[in-house]
């Protein structure tokens, strides 16, 4: 028997075998995949909607959807930030941040935080460029209690002053950012381009535009937005239509009707004329470049097969510019475009490529050639083809929820398109031939009146955008006054003098082609209270090196700026410098008093008389320069014993003057250093720092 088992399980192993051999001969064997078979597809049910209104005006949209117990409100507000008064621009984000943050008086913040906590519940307000919202998510059970909370929130928000001030200074410290990312300064100021700077659909907060901004605005703006004839409300969950419209028409009932805000846009004065712009971003060793000219509307009976041209153009992976520019020419580490049709106003049409820096004109051309072709060569049944079920597949994730039936039913009825608008689309698209694509790329397409836009580095650039035409270059320094801070003319010649006399007194003998090193101990006043530090400090000013080792009570951590590359080593972790770090430690290099006396031949610099401060009586110089910075001198010495310049300070959420009060000036290496430094942000003291020796190695 144990044999014959035995046996038996040799055979079955062995008929095994035979079979995975089988089965792995047969599936190394090419499969035709347009001959496989798939079963239908089930038929999509789209959910009934069932609406009525209120004698104020608020719609209502339900959906009954029982797979979970929750319920989700979201409402449209007929509102925006183009209803702001050009010398306010920001006011609306400010107001629904205070908005949620301050409470009403029935539910202040932190009771209504708790609440909401408890019922893992939320409710959120916010304000885009044409529409704005409102939304409360919550538990089935918890719906009847929180409704009301969500109205009253909403109707009679408390919109403290000091919740203002804390949405103000998040602003300010975003505006304080908006640089740093290349990207997002491409995709900003092609809209100034295309849309006119001053534009509802360009324009942007500023500084200036934030101090403007009062309560009062803001209960103005208030009471614009939130009335019956502005809302749209629509409800999806686990509820029954006929049990909760009493309760909805109980909420919403007293909101006055108010009057209905029109969606209404000047035209938009847009010249076709080709242009080349140039932001000149140092910190990047790459080029971000966006191309285009003003696009189209929604209802344009072209919608569809422009959609499809772009979808040949520059849909993702098997679009020409991916294809053509960025895979087979290695032109560019991404590409992307887009012909944009807005319902409310014009959108617009643009390509881009992120590429290096050698190859940013040659991208360029590559790109307009794809735009060209189009035009030249109708496309082929195949690509056509490709091209329509690409867009009809990625279409049905429009309608896979009942949310979304339910989102893209309000919208359209917010835009004014018609109910079917998705449905049209569809067909259309169904319909479109390659004559079509090429009609509608000759039609509206301009590649040879584009405005070019490129953010890149200067440097590595050259003069490659020449060939585009007169190079523009933008300016994207922020500002803090709406109209340029008047500049007091100096005497420039006393001024150089004094310069000259500054860098004598710093630099009286001594080889500085070699690195400055001091040691000194750094206190500073941080909102958890005092904190000392051990620094040593190594620059290079030829260079440009700067290495800062730092022992703080958390660890040590070491800057390091070298070769144009900024790094920090912390915890033994080493990470790249944030293009802001990376300017505050240049700055700091290019106001240090040894770095302005070697280069003081190529300053900009005005002497502005004497000036007494603390009883003393100093030689007050200006340098023009970028940096912006005052000097105070001491007339015997000729040393700058205070420094003041201009910067934003994050936690104040402002730009503040930097005042720094030098003293004990020490000379070693034939180089002179103060061997004390207090440093102040406004009238408030940030810092003292002794050093304790320095050298030329």
């Amino acid at each position: 028997m144990k044999q014959l088992s035995i046996l038996c399980m040799m055979l079955l192993f062995a008929a095994s075998c035979a079979t995975q051999e089988q089965a792995t001969q047969q599936s190394a064997q090419p499969v035709d995949v347009n001959s496989l078979e798939y079963p239908d597809l089930n038929p999509y049910q789209i959910p009934d909607i069932e609406t009525f209104e209120l004698d104020n005006g608020i719609t209502f949209y339900l959906v009954e959807d029982d797979e979970v117990p929750l319920i989700n409100l979201n409402m449209i507000v007929r509102a925006g930030s183009f209803m702001e008064p050009a010398e306010k621009v920001g006011l609306s984000s400010i107001m629904t941040n205070a908005m949620r943050n301050g409470g009403s008086e029935a539910y202040p913040e932190e009771e209504l935080n708790q609440l909401l906590e408890d019922r893992a519940a939320r409710i959120e307000f916010g304000m885009g460029r044409t529409s704005g919202s409102a939304s409360l998510n919550v538990l089935k059970e918890d719906f009847n209690e929180l409704l009301p909370v969500l109205v009253d929130v909403m109707t009679n928000p408390l919109m403290p002053q000091e919740k203002i001030d804390l949405a103000i200074r998040q602003q300010r410290s975003g505006i304080s950012r908006r640089n740093d990312d290349a990207q997002q300064v491409g995709f900003r100021e092609f809209q100034k381009l295309i849309y006119g700077e001053d534009s509802p659909q360009a324009r942007v907060t500023e500084l200036y535009t934030l101090d403007e901004i009062t309560r009062d605005d803001l209960i103005e703006f208030h009471s614009k937005a939130y009335t019956g004839e502005n809302l749209m409300i629509g409800l999806v969950g686990d509820f029954k239509v006929e049990e909760i419209r009493p309760l909805l028409e109980e909420a919403f009932a007293d909101i006055p009707a108010g009057e209905r805000n029109e969606l209404e846009f000047d035209e938009i004065d847009y010249e076709f004329e080709p242009s080349i712009h140039f932001v000149d971003k140092r910190d990047v060793n790459q080029s971000v470049v966006l191309m285009g000219h003003i696009g189209g509307f929604r209802d344009n009976p072209d919608y569809a097969a422009l959609q499809a041209m772009n979808e040949v153009l520059s849909g993702g992976f098997s679009g020409r510019l991916f294809q053509n520019v960025r895979s087979d020419q290695g032109l560019a580490y991404s590409v992307f475009g887009n012909y944009g049709s807005s319902a409310l106003y014009r959108g617009q049409f643009y390509a881009g490529v992120f590429t290096r820096s050698e190859a940013t004109a040659e991208a360029i051309e590559a790109v307009r050639n794809e735009m060209k072709k189009l035009q030249d060569e109708p496309v082929s049944t195949e690509e056509l083809e490709d091209t329509r079920n690409s867009i009809l597949n990625s279409l049905v994730f429009r309608t896979d929820s009942r949310s979304s039936v339910l989102n893209q039913r309000m919208s359209n009825e917010y835009l004014g398109l018609p109910a079917d608008a998705f449905e049209t689309y569809i067909e259309e698209l169904r319909e479109i031939t390659p004559e079509d694509i090429q009609r509608v790329a000759r039609e509206y397409m301009r590649p040879e009146e584009m405005k070019i836009l490129v953010v890149g580095n200067g440097a590595e650039l050259g003069d490659q955008l020449e060939q585009f035409g007169t190079v523009q270059e933008v300016d994207i320094t922020i500002r803090e006054t709406l109209e340029e801070e008047e500049v007091i003319a100096g005497d420039a010649a006393a001024g150089r003098d004094w310069l000259d006399r500054m860098a004598t007194a710093v630099i009286s003998q001594g080889d500085l082609s070699g690195d400055l090193i001091f040691e000194a101990d750094n206190t500073v006043n941080t909102p958890q209270g005092e904190m000392v530090m051990e620094m040593r400090q190594t620059i290079n000013f030829a260079s440009e090196k700067l290495i800062s080792e730092i022992s703080a009570p958390f660890g040590q951590v070491t800057m390091r700026l070298e070769d144009g590359e900024g790094r920090m080593v912390m915890g033994g972790n080493e990470m790249p410098m944030q293009p802001q770090q990376k300017e505050q430690v240049l700055a700091e290099l290019y106001r240090n008093h040894i770095y302005l006396a070697l280069n003081k031949d190529d300053l900009d610099v005005d002497f502005m008389g004497m000036e007494e401060i603390s009883g003393n009586q100093y030689a007050h110089i200006r340098i023009n320069d970028e940096i912006a910075l005052n000097l105070y001198l001491d007339p015997d010495t000729n040393l700058p014993m205070v420094t003041t310049y201009r910067q934003f300070d994050p936690q104040a959420g402002e730009t503040v003057t930097v005042r720094i009060e030098s003293a004990d000036w020490r000379e070693s290496s034939g180089v002179m250093m103060p061997y004390e430094m207090i440093g102040f942000s406004g009238d408030t003291q940030q810092s003292r720092t002794v050093i304790q020796s320095h050298h030329i190695e």
